[in-house]
């Protein structure tokens, strides 16, 4: 049985592109993490916003940033996150802070409600740290409670964690991350509290 000249090409054809077509981009989000309501505190009537967190220091976007020195780093490129890093922090905060019940309403800063507290965000890290077989999920982020009345500062702490991850690819990352959110989140309630 012989295979025409054409057909030998499509097939060759065929399997090349099959061998050389990119890995699927693998999309992650963060975890919500749960936390405690809090009754009884000194903000209960009181209404809050959280902005859209700042960044400094690392750029923070869709792609997930890793670094394998203090001047080697770069993005996954078959890897990243569900949307702008910062955009997901914010939503996780205005939940977190919602579901702990410190605050009457806990909103974002697009809307148009007059708040009681407005609460600012700088991200100085967050990034995957690789060094050699060892790995980190590095998160560090200030915050800072304004009374929109007065317009004064009520209080600012920077939260900073070193999560260290189970792999050391994209995948241990988001699970080190989430990890690292969570104690972020426990502990800028009790922070507020």
């Amino acid at each position: 049985m012989t295979i025409s000249k054409p057909l030998a090409f499509i097939i060759i054809l065929i399997g090349l592109v099959g061998c050389t077509k990119e890995p699927a981009l693998k999309v992650y989000s963060l975890d919500t993490p749960t936390v405690s309501a809090m009754y009884g505190n000194t903000y209960k009537n009181k209404s809050m916003k959280v902005t859209y967190p700042q960044s400094l220091k690392d750029k923070v976007s869709q792609k997930m940033n890793f670094s394998y020195s203090s001047v080697d780093s770069g993005n996954y490129q078959n890897s990243e996150w569900s949307n702008n890093m910062r955009k997901l922090l914010q939503g996780t905060f205005v939940e977190v802070l919602d579901e702990s019940k410190l605050f009457k309403v806990v909103l974002s800063d697009t809307s148009t409600v007059r708040e009681d507290y407005r609460l600012e965000s700088i991200i100085f890290a967050f990034q995957h740290r690789v060094r050699g077989e060892h790995s980190d999920a590095v998160v560090s982020i200030q915050f800072s409670l304004i009374n929109t009345e007065s317009g004064n500062l009520v209080k600012s702490k920077r939260f900073s964690y070193a999560e260290a991850t189970p792999t050391t690819d994209a995948k241990g990352y988001v699970s080190a991350t989430n990890v690292a959110i969570g104690k972020l989140s426990r502990d800028l309630v009790a922070w507020l509290r």
